[in-house]
């Protein structure tokens, strides 16, 4: 079953993830990093649709593959689109060996105690159950943590947790991420809070299913690894969180076992202008990159 080969490829393949899961305010600035202005759309619809065919070039692309990508994840309006006449689930899937997950949370609240919360999410299970039956392996939601406040921190987690119980009862596996913002003053401290109420929430966790966890790279090395040793725990990836591609390779380096899930990271460098030779040859310089720091460590 393509269940049992998404699970196996998530729980043990080398590679990493790639975040193409840019949405709502965020559009706009990827797309003009990418040489597309605001001037060349204008409509929420016409943005999207430059913003489809630009993740639709790169999942096109020779050099994204299942070989070094294992798993990508998607925007709901990338979920809901096609690659020519193949839904983009399907496509990954089928055509590239990569396996595909959904973003779903819908944005951050107001900051309190240190943190920001995800905002409710109205229609969540009608979503949950649309991503299955695209064939859909597995969701990932953010909130953000910009100092070491204890109180903060435990509503993060618990939030999160909640989540992931509501995401697992559809049979997906859930991916918690609890960024620490690498402008956090105190980062280090806000970690260590962070990974030990991960290990307690994974200790209270009811039922069997596997989760995962998306995190900042960490100020100390290794500092996540007896999560990853939890029975519960498929897989723990890192966010590039805006650190340079070179910064956050040398960075995830130094953690074993922790593979990458980038975004800005990965896409930084492609430009809407440049030719399909071009394109290609530095995306696949990225994913070379990014493989490496995944898979090879110091």
């Amino acid at each position: 079953m393509s269940i049992e080969r998404m699970k196996a490829q998530m729980s043990d393949k080398a590679g990493f993830i790639a975040a193409l899961d840019q949405s709502g305010g965020s559009t706009p600035k990827a797309l003009a990093h990418y040489g597309i202005p605001e001037t060349a759309y204008s409509t929420d619809e016409q943005m999207f649709g430059l913003m489809h065919d630009m993740r639709v070039r790169i999942v096109t692309a020779p050099s994204f593959t299942g070989d070094k990508v294992i798993a990508a994840i998607l925007f709901e309006r990338t979920m809901d689109g096609h690659v020519g006449d193949t839904p983009v689930p399907t496509y990954l899937w089928r055509e590239r060996g990569v396996v595909p997950l959904l973003k779903i949370d819908k944005g951050l609240e107001a900051e309190q105690d240190g943190v920001t919360l995800m905002k409710p999410m109205p229609g969540l299970d009608d979503l949950l159950a649309r991503a299955v039956k695209l064939g859909v392996y597995g969701t990932k939601e953010r909130s953000t943590i910009a100092t070491a406040n204890p109180a903060g921190i435990k509503a993060i987690v618990d939030q999160q947790f909640a989540i992931a119980r509501q995401v697992a009862a559809h049979g997906l596996v859930p991916i918690m991420e609890p960024e620490v913002l690498i402008k956090n003053p105190q980062k280090a401290e806000a970690e260590a809070i962070l990974a030990e109420e991960v290990l307690k929430s994974l200790d209270a966790l009811p039922g069997n299913y596997p989760v995962m966890l998306k995190v900042t790279i960490p100020e100390q090395a290794d500092l996540y690894a007896p999560i990853m040793k939890h029975p519960r725990m498929q897989r723990v990836v890192a966010l590039s969180g805006g650190y340079p591609l070179d910064v956050a390779c040398q960075k995830l380096k130094a953690n074993h076992g922790m593979i990458a899930s980038f975004s800005r990271a990965l896409v930084g460098d492609l430009r809407v202008s440049m030719s399909d030779a071009e394109f290609d040859a530095t995306l696949s310089k990225a994913v070379e990159e990014i493989y490496d720091a995944s898979v090879n460590k110091i």
